[in-house]
């Protein structure tokens, strides 16, 4: 039987509006004065537990007042378009009246947490990469999960041998949300919205969840 379901967030539970990508535009500005960022810079983004200023404090980018106040107003700009994917909403709610466990994970910057919580506020467990220390496919987000909802993955992978696994996750990331949570004993599934891939909504997820559990 599935107990407990993850959900991945952005491209998944919810959706970014106005994309104005503030952290890209920092790391080019950081580039275009001579700084040597690189993916690691990328990681330090998305692993620091710090705020856009204090991001761009630590890898050294030197903003004038008006470049800092222009970065952050399009941050807020992005930060504010993000909704929930309606599907998410009912999908979510439809698991968890039928008494499975959800948890959130993701790789994000600090500022963007807050708003997956806000939306989702009846989700209590979470593993956010900023919080962490480390991304997706990093094992250790995924075994946090499971932690923090009260399952063990490692069990997972003894029923995951037999058809009957506790734990699945969707994202549409295949090599952080399907690979990923198999290394662990999770079963991972991809979600592609595009419709080119098997699983294209959350609501065929939560029936190929449900089917599972009648099943058994």
């Amino acid at each position: 039987m599935i107990s407990a379901v993850v959900f991945d967030a952005y491209g998944t539970v919810v959706r970014i509006g106005q994309r104005t990508n503030p952290y890209g535009a920092l790391l080019k500005e950081g580039r275009r004065q001579g700084l040597a960022l690189t993916s690691d810079s990328t990681h330090f983004v998305m692993t620091a537990n710090l705020s856009f200023d204090q991001v761009a404090d630590h890898l050294g980018i030197e903003l004038s007042s008006s470049e800092r106040a222009e970065m952050n107003d399009a941050l807020g700009e992005e930060l504010a378009s993000i909704e929930p994917y309606p599907d998410a909403l009912e999908v979510i709610d439809r698991l968890q009246e039928a008494g499975l466990l959800i948890g959130i994970c993701s790789n994000l910057a600090q500022p963007y947490g807050p708003v997956i919580r806000k939306a989702f506020p009846h989700v209590q467990c979470h593993a956010f990469s900023y919080e962490l220390g480390v991304m997706k496919p990093d094992p250790r987000i995924y075994l946090h999960i499971c932690r923090e909802m009260g399952v063990d993955a490692r069990h997972a992978e003894i029923q995951r041998a037999r058809e009957k696994a506790r734990v699945v996750m969707i994202g549409d990331s295949r090599k952080c949300d399907r690979d990923g949570p198999r290394a662990v004993g999770i079963v991972g599934h991809h979600l592609d919205r595009s419709g080119q891939g098997h699983i294209s909504d959350l609501v065929q997820f939560a029936n190929l969840v449900t089917d599972h559990n009648r099943a058994g």
